[in-house]
């Protein structure tokens, strides 16, 4: 197995760095370098600059608008426009139920949402978890009734979702119902299409310990969705969860992402001091660094494993909950190490400094006022996309047989 970049391969990292480098608005490069809130518009604009360059859906096949890059293509594109700067591209349409509606859906559902997933007319979110069904998700309560009236057949949703990212944002939301208990809980629900403007639909904030506004609860009181909105089979949902995880989980790998922190981490500790000099002079933190960032190295190589077998056909098993388990661990750990750098200029954070316009307080001419709300912010990642404890379990069923 050659894990080195082909020169074709390299010669499309290269047109990707000169593209993001030129088509990058800074205002959106300043707030995704320095930790601060992105807007609505900020995503929608960046993902439109995306898909006029005929980039906005690198896996998608050419048929639905995408570029039908491999998964080597893919992992550059990603790798380059995180360190670059740039926001990701919202996974809920993307990445989620895109890949659904293209194997699942109709030929009026690809038709009507898959350009406006493209465009980012419409901002979807995941509607999934509830309280008491997260990680144990085929325990979910939220129900659909099929109704008829004058001549219409449509569902009736009543129910709960929680830890919903960017419902507030959303004019979508893909979720998972049950339309039937009466047999196996895997086996009576299905995955229905949802416009969030629908009477009877309320969406609450849940502020996080950063004190932000990213998850919400979403409740469901007699919301009537037409049946034309059932993805698949009625009753029939289950696998198609379990297709859109795969998705998710893989993505969380977030190699791109570690790559810009441990870029930024060693920017601070190049310039904050300890008893008078860079920090990163100090050998006990260098060690620190050079543990994470071997980490690191160690698992883009896994990454990379993962692509090729990917790209040569071969199936994903237990690596995507790996990838997911280590990618979450690194951020982690780099957070927490940056934040260490700015020492008091992080803690306590000003709430104030997450905004794209403020400027106070410096060290050494860096604004390092957001590096605490950073910080908590990713406790959250190994939990979101499946926690890592059950992510052990996949991989101890998946690769232990046990």
């Amino acid at each position: 197995m050659d894990l080195r970049e082909s020169p074709a391969e390299k010669g499309f990292r290269a047109t990707v760095r000169e593209f993001v480098a030129t088509h990058l608005p800074d205002d959106i490069r300043e707030r995704v370098l320095n930790f601060r809130h992105v807007p609505r518009e900020d995503y929608v604009r960046w993902q439109r600059i995306l898909a006029e360059k005929g980039w906005g859906a690198p896996a998608w096949p050419v048929q639905f608008g995408g570029a039908a890059w491999d998964a080597a293509q893919r992992n550059i594109f990603d790798e380059e426009c995180f360190t670059a700067g740039a926001p990701r591209q919202m996974p809920f349409g993307l990445s989620m139920v895109g890949p659904v509606i293209q194997k699942f859906g109709t030929d009026a559902q690809r038709e009507r949402f898959l350009p406006r997933i493209l465009s980012m007319e419409d901002w979807w979110c995941q509607g999934y978890s509830e309280p008491g069904a997260g990680s144990d998700l085929a325990s979910l309560k939220t129900r659909a009734e099929r109704v008829e009236r004058d001549g219409q057949t449509f569902y009736v949703v009543n129910g709960q979702k929680i830890w919903t990212s960017f419902a507030q944002w959303a004019n979508w939301i893909f979720c998972l119902v049950r339309t039937d208990g009466s047999g196996r809980p895997q086996e009576g629900i299905s995955f229905l299409l949802i416009d969030m403007s629908t009477p009877g639909i309320t969406v609450r904030p849940i502020r996080t310990l950063d004190g932000g506004h990213d998850v919400n609860e979403v409740f469901f009181d007699n919301v009537e969705v037409p049946v034309s909105n059932l993805v698949g089979e009625e009753h029939r949902g289950w696998s198609i969860a379990k297709y859109l995880l795969g998705h998710e989980r893989t993505n969380i790998a977030g190699l791109g992402n570690c790559k810009r922190f441990m870029r930024r981490l060693k920017e601070i500790a190049s310039t904050e001091r300890k008893h008078g000099k860079p920090l990163i002079e100090d050998v006990r933190f260098r060690d620190r660094i050079a543990k994470v960032e071997i980490d690191l190295i160690a698992h883009e190589w896994s990454l990379l494993r993962v692509v090729s077998a990917e790209t040569a056909g071969r199936p994903i098993g237990p690596e995507a909950s790996v990838l997911k388990i280590r990618g979450s661990e690194i951020q982690q750990e780099l957070t927490e190490l940056i934040m260490e750098c700015a020492g008091p200029y992080a803690v306590p954070f000003v709430s104030e400094a997450l905004e794209a316009d403020w400027r106070g307080e410096t060290a050494n001419g860096e604004l390092l006022n957001a590096l605490a709300a950073h910080y908590l912010d990713w406790r959250k990642i190994s939990i979101y996309g499946g926690s890592t404890e059950v992510q052990k379990n996949i991989i101890a069923k998946q690769a232990l047989g046990i």
